[in-house]
């Protein structure tokens, strides 16, 4: 089972009294905002959830598994998240 957008809007509408088309807004405020951040390289902290950052993928040859071929796979740069302690510890509490 996941959270889908809609849940997540709900939710937070009900937990901050705000109506769902402002919790929408702020919803798509952060992750506008955590979107902008990483393409400019910047390393974004939420303290008490985790860290986002974005790391360099070298070009590389990697195969088609259908046929064996070989495939030049483009650099790229890839999104990482690390979670915070704070947040590990309450989903093993």
């Amino acid at each position: 089972m996941s959270l889908t957008k809609k849940d997540l809007i709900a939710k937070i509408a009900d937990e901050t009294g705000l109506s769902r088309n402002w919790a929408e807004c702020a919803l798509n405020a952060v992750s506008s905002t955590i979107t902008e951040q990483l393409k400019t390289g910047v390393e974004i902290t939420l303290p008490g959830i985790g860290k986002f950052s974005t790391a360099q993928r070298a070009a590389r040859t990697g195969r088609n598994p259908q046929t064996g071929e070989a495939v030049q796979i483009a650099a790229s740069t890839a999104v990482k998240f690390n979670a915070a302690k704070a947040l590990k510890d309450q989903v093993n509490a």
